[in-house]
């Protein structure tokens, strides 16, 4: 999640997404450090299901509403990630490939996206965990040659309401049981 858009008065910056967790989120931030991403403890890693969008505060019910609607019909499910990928040359990004819970990831995408989260998409979504951003080429090339190999399972239960903070951290403000 990069902060695309300012909120203005009773706004907030949210996001939805699949948090990785320990010990893999802590392996992954330390990769991304690694690399010199200016964002690796700013951005937790995560499968993003709604990219930062400006909400108004008056619609934060309802888009709690929307979500627990769309967790209530998801069943948890195991997510593999495995190798190295890049969005290069389109965007200069290396991330972490999803190999196993792809079509969850994209159903729940889906309907996340919809109702009061129904906003357009730059890219079509491919679910992914980012390693290397905002770093110049040589970095993108090492994040992609040493995470090639990097390998993580484990099981998604929940979902997760980010928001952006004015320090511009992303922190988790609610979680969704999958199935709940």
């Amino acid at each position: 999640m990069v902060a695309a858009a300012v909120p203005g008065e009773n706004q907030r910056l949210i996001g939805i997404s699949i948090e990785v967790p320990p010990p893999f989120a802590q392996e992954l931030t330390s990769a991304r450090a690694s690399f010199g991403d200016p964002l690796a403890y700013a951005i937790p890693p995560h499968i993003t299901l709604l990219g930062p969008t400006v909400v108004n505060d008056a619609d934060l019910d309802m888009i709690r509403d929307h979500i627990l609607g769309v967790t209530a019909r998801a069943v948890p499910f195991r997510l593999h990630l495995r190798g190295t990928a890049t969005f290069r040359p389109v965007s200069p990004v290396v991330f972490i490939q999803v190999v196993q819970g792809i079509s969850e990831c994209e159903s729940l995408e889906r309907t996340v996206r919809s109702g009061p989260l129904e906003v357009p998409i730059r890219f079509n979504y491919h679910p992914h965990v980012t390693i290397a951003h905002e770093v110049d080429d040589a970095a993108l090339d090492r994040a992609f040659a040493e995470m090639n190999s990097y390998e993580a399972v484990f099981q998604v239960n929940k979902i997760h309401l980010f928001e952006h903070g004015k320090d511009q951290v992303w922190r988790p403000v609610s979680s969704f049981v999958l199935g709940s």
